[in-house]
């Protein structure tokens, strides 16, 4: 699985750029804006192609999800550690919309606390980031785990091998796309060289 999380910041033609990326075989996009209102990702949904929406997982403002027909929604880690007793109650509310829950960990640990509980999980990071600077890569070796975990942190076209070698499932790229020149033909170098290390 190949997932494609938003840029925090405004992109120029973002909504055109996200349907591009969909017609050319993304399969996954977690919608990350940060310093969104509930009126700003409205904005920018009501620009995405509506055939397009159950392949979005929202990271904020989740009552949007249901509103939009999404695919489900993403917990970040403070955020499912804030629910604290809460989260499995949150959690069900959710599915009983027929959305799915997955959320973002960066430790084995905790994973192995919440084993069965999400659709899948994200954890970074597994090399050094592109997108963050000084964000050192860990090297996670899942091959033990159950869970289907998303590999993310310093992910791009080489780095996609050595991380299905550690046991990931799938990955999830963000500076891989957008911090270079041009995020459809990033996608396209990632997509269809892990369509050779998969198969």
């Amino acid at each position: 699985m190949l997932i494609v999380i938003t840029s925090e910041g405004i992109v120029e033609n973002e909504a055109l750029k996200i349907n591009a990326l969909c017609k050319a075989g993304l399969e996954r996009l977690h919608l990350r804006k940060p310093g969104f209102s509930d009126d700003g990702y409205r904005a920018l949904l009501d620009q995405i192609e509506p055939k397009y929406y159950d392949r979005i997982m929202l990271h904020e403002c989740h009552q949007l999800s249901h509103e939009y027909s999404l695919r489900g929604i993403h917990l970040q880690e403070q955020a499912r550690r804030d629910l604290g007793d809460a989260l499995h109650v949150t959690i069900q509310v959710y599915t009983n919309k027929n959305l799915k829950v997955s959320s973002s960990f960066h430790s084995i640990e905790d994973i192995e606390e919440h084993t069965g509980v999400f659709e899948y999980v994200l954890l970074s990071p597994v090399f050094s980031s592109i997108s963050k600077v000084g964000y050192e890569g860990k090297g996670f070796d899942v091959n033990h785990l159950d869970e289907f975990v998303i590999g993310m942190g310093g992910i791009n076209a080489e780095t996609l091998l050595p991380t299905f070698k550690l046991g990931f499932k799938g990955v999830g790229v963000l500076g891989g796309i957008w911090n270079t020149d041009n995020e459809l033909e990033s996608f396209k170098e990632i997509y269809n060289k892990l369509k050779e290390v998969y198969h």
